[in-house]
């Protein structure tokens, strides 16, 4: 295992053309994140990086983390595991169930764990990592999406990585970065390699309710940055994980005329409430944003049926 970049080519800058980005006169350019790999896709790799690093140093024989039956993020730790000869181990929420992720996880070798809602629950409790140590104890504990201090860090790489390639679009700089926030660990990260050059926008997959806003502004202390240079906004459009015929209306035409295949759980809500700022004025004619596909497309696969049954209907 390594911190370099696993993937040969550079990432991929897509401008985005639109009727709502031309009539404002902004400009929005994609990073591609979902075509890096096709099976650590997304900002996965970059949340997982220094974690795998960590477990290296600490000669683990596996991976341990948490998630749910649609997890990018155990996704992920099973693709990295099989990649790099390690077990991995995921703590599932709820009960037991089958969609497309879970049978990728068992495929690529993962052992499974369902703890139901309650026990899901308690995984913020100080002693939870402590029976499932002692049962795995070659095993290195992942945070639940990749977060935590190191996860954020190996995000930071994410802005080098951006500059990069600027000039693929012809842009010298860009005026600020919008991406999907589901527990803040790449918003945190972005933040810290900005270093306040450019603002960050984090639209919340879930409610406020979720803390999100403290947990970013924990890693950011942890990191040493004061001023942020942040903002999240609610995106969530009335609870994590739910989406409805207008969602499922603008999945459909963004793709159809944008060329960016998009998830309703993360970069779907994002894009609209991009949409809804630059329609209001909040975007001045002009501007350059970056725009972080986060990934998520794996997890579509379950919801296509309801998405399709959503536009039919």
């Amino acid at each position: 295992m390594s911190s370099s970049h696993p993937f040969d080519a550079p990432l991929i800058l897509q401008p985005l053309t639109l009727d709502w980005l031309q009539r404002s006169g902004v400009e929005v350019a994609v990073l591609r994140l979902d075509l890096v790999d096709a099976e650590l896709s997304g900002n996965k790799w970059f949340k997982l990086i220094k974690h795998l690093d960590a477990a290296r140093r600490a000669g683990a024989e596996g991976l341990i983390s948490l998630g749910g039956a649609h997890s990018n993020h155990l996704h992920a730790v099973a693709a990295a595991g099989r990649r790099f000869g390690l077990a991995t181990v995921g703590l599932m929420r709820g009960h037991e169930q089958q969609t497309p992720t879970v049978a990728d996880l068992r495929a690529w070798g993962m052992e499974l764990h369902w703890l139901g809602y309650g026990g899901y629950r308690e995984r913020n409790l100080p002693t939870f990592w402590e029976p499932w140590q002692a049962h795995y104890p070659g095993f290195y504990p992942i945070p639940e999406g990749g977060g935590g201090l190191l996860g954020a860090l190996g995000c930071a790489a994410l802005v080098p990585a951006m500059e990069a390639v600027l000039g693929s679009v012809g842009w010298a700089d860009y005026d600020a970065i919008w991406l999907a926030a589901g527990t803040g660990t790449t918003l945190a990260g972005l933040v810290i390699g900005e270093g306040g050059r450019h603002r960050v926008y984090g639209a919340l997959a879930g409610p406020p309710s979720h803390s999100v806003s403290v947990g970013v502004a924990e890693l950011l202390e942890q990191a040493g940055v004061a001023d942020g240079g942040y903002e999240l906004l609610d995106a969530s459009r009335g609870g994590f994980g739910r989406f409805d015929r207008e969602l499922a209306r603008f999945i459909l035409a963004t793709e159809c005329d944008g060329g960016v295949p998009l998830d309703p759980i993360y970069t779907a809500k994002t894009m609209m409430a991009l949409r809804l700022y630059v329609e209001r004025g909040y975007v001045s004619a002009g501007t350059r944003l970056i725009f972080v596909h986060t990934g998520g497309l794996q997890g579509r696969r379950a919801a296509e049926s309801q998405l399709h049954k959503l536009i039919d209907g």
